[in-house]
């Protein structure tokens, strides 16, 4: 029996699919690390054979406790997990604790530090957008000379469009820095602001070797969406996985990987095709990508993608090649207003003319609140083997579904 330790702590449903996917792998035994555990009854508390509560489920003092007190209950650990990536430096050092293989902490720091990020895949001739370590006003504002506004300012282990600001003025820049109380003490970043179309990039990685990788299409480009609280989004997967908007992206994205030194796992690229037609890496993570990328790939290459990533993490295997038989987009919906939902409207119009492509959705009840994340307050999943039919079928869905608030 292989003991897997997958951290997880809340029980969030993008979670526990990796944990339920984990946990059904033969010769597995699934121990839990959590602050909040799943609520008594639910299928999820049975994934788990042990589980051990912690007061802090992102500090590593704690995950280094809970994993050693799992260890002497159950003996050796096969593998340490988890999917979220303000933990991935932390699980990085449980490993180096516990002498488990996987990610190393130094590996982990180099995804998770935008800036060394960046200092690295620069090193390796890799374009990304120009940045700067900031920790008081003055550096802030030379390179806002240099690389004019609108620029981006972010801390250093910021997650995707979170926390990030779009700066266009002096002032705004002023304001920001005072916001993040920038300081040598408490840096952050400030990058050129990339413009052209956003894509990401995902890639499945065993021992070194890309095994498997993937791409979507953003509309518009999350920080747009952040920025913007009534825009509902759209997350593409076109079925053809080549043409000249994808011209030298695998190159980039493979060369990416093997720049910071992954071994093993799943990792998620956000990339440019800028204006003038070249590329530039915005940022990549050394983890599972969210947006329900993992489940729409599942859709578009009808197999179980939860699975593969268990069996990439765990079993260092891959199944695959797996065709692309379809595309998929995936509408993010959100409305205008503030408070909680009082009604979504839309729905059975919507459902006359797309809903044959539907694969899978969840709608907001009355009385939810609504939602600050970027993902909104509601999801359609939608697939066809033409790109095209995708595309009008996922505009019909984000014109038609609006949710209201008071």
């Amino acid at each position: 029996m292989r003991n897997v330790i997958f951290a997880a702590p809340f029980p969030l449903e993008t979670t526990m699919r990796f944990a339920r996917a984990a946990s059904q792998l033969p010769g597995v035994r699934l121990l839990g690390l959590c602050q909040e555990p799943p609520r008594k009854g639910s299928d999820d508390l049975t994934l788990f054979s042990d589980l051990v509560r912690l007061d802090d489920g992102l500090d590593t003092a704690e995950l280094i406790r809970g994993a050693r007190l799992l260890q002497e209950r159950h003996g050796p650990i096969h593998r340490v997990l988890g999917i979220l990536e303000p933990l991935q430096v932390q699980l990085a050092h449980v490993r180096a604790a516990l002498g488990v293989p996987g990610t190393d902490p130094k590996t982990a720091d180099l995804f998770r530090d935008k800036a060394r990020m960046k200092d690295e895949l620069r090193r390796h001739g890799l374009p990304c957008a120009r940045h700067q370590v900031v920790t008081d006003l003055a550096t802030a504002e030379r390179f806002a000379a240099e690389v004019g506004y609108p620029l981006v300012v972010k801390p250093p282990a910021g997650m995707g469009c979170k926390a990030t600001w779009r700066i266009r003025s002096a002032e705004e820049l002023r304001a920001a820095l005072g916001a993040l109380r920038a300081s040598p003490e408490n840096p952050c970043v400030a990058e050129e602001f990339l413009r052209g179309r956003e894509y990401s990039f995902e890639t499945i990685t065993i021992g070194g070797e890309v095994r498997m990788t993937s791409y979507t299409r953003y509309f518009p480009a999350p920080l747009e969406v952040m920025e913007t609280p009534w825009i509902q989004w759209v997350v593409l997967l076109p079925r053809e996985a080549s043409g000249p908007e994808l011209d030298g992206v695998e190159a980039l994205g493979v060369g990416a990987v093997k720049a910071l030194g992954l071994e093993t796992g799943m990792t998620h690229m956000e990339w440019f095709r800028k204006d003038d037609g070249s590329l530039a890496i915005g940022e990549i993570a050394a983890r599972p990508p969210g947006a329900h990328i993992v489940m729409a790939n599942g859709y578009a290459h009808d197999v179980d993608m939860y699975r593969v990533w268990a069996r990439a993490v765990i079993d260092e295997a891959f199944d695959g090649p797996f065709q692309r038989k379809y595309a998929v987009a995936v509408a993010f919906l959100r409305g205008v207003g503030r408070g909680r939902v009082t009604r979504v409207t839309g729905v059975d119009e919507a459902n006359k003319k797309v809903g044959h492509l539907v694969m899978k959705a969840r709608l907001p009840n009355p009385g939810d609140p609504r939602s600050d994340h970027y993902e909104g307050d509601g999801w359609v999943l939608l697939r066809h083997p033409d790109t095209e039919v995708v595309k009008a079928a996922v505009k019909t869905v984000i014109e038609t579904i609006q949710i209201h608030y008071a």
